[in-house]
């Protein structure tokens, strides 16, 4: 699964993990015949009416105006399952419950978040959850930086500008720096 536990994927937004996805290999019944597409990312067909072939999600997509069928892969991240549920609704058998059964995995995993995300106090430095899919990270990563920095100004009171501190410490500055002697 594309982004599940990989901590350079969890650097990127959910548009480049969404367009990452896309290079998934999936199974197209094509309605078609064709040559090989001879592609960057490789090589993929012939197509042959009936028979299935492999090739990139964002190739099947393109595919699907009438030219194929996408078989949904047997394990889908929520990036794969979006792009299925937005091109490809005719395709997938039980539709409703396909994305009922996603929808309840992901209120599973984020109650897990949740769990995790409880043991925030004053005195968390560094959050490490285990086992989250790239696009969980970046949803939570926002919430969790704003929390930390919010714990580390409360904790700290000294870094929270007081109007009164600031003109004494801005005084004290000036006078209290050594001039410099003049060259003539």
């Amino acid at each position: 699964m594309a982004g599940q536990s990989d901590h350079e994927l969890s650097l990127f937004s959910a548009e480049e993990l969404e367009f990452i996805s896309e290079d998934e290999i999936v199974d197209i019944v094509p309605n078609l015949k064709m040559d090989p597409l001879c592609l960057i990312s490789g090589d993929f067909g012939p197509f042959t009416p009936q028979i299935v072939t492999q090739v990139q999600l964002w190739l099947a997509i393109a595919l699907k105006r009438g030219k194929c069928s996408i078989r949904p892969p047997q394990w889908m991240s929520v990036e794969i399952s979006r792009l299925l549920f937005d091109h490809a609704r005719d395709n997938i058998p039980d539709v409703y419950m396909v994305r009922s059964l996603i929808e309840d995995i992901r209120d599973v995993r984020f109650h897990k978040v949740e769990i995790d995300l409880e043991a925030f106090n004053g005195r968390t430095i560094v959050v490490k959850i285990k086992n989250l899919s790239a696009m969980e990270v970046n949803i939570v990563r926002p919430f969790i930086g704003r929390a930390l920095q919010a714990f580390y100004k409360h904790d700290n009171p000294e870094l929270i500008p007081d109007p009164e501190r600031v003109s004494d410490r801005w005084t004290q500055v000036v006078s209290n720096v050594p001039r410099r002697q003049l060259r003539r």
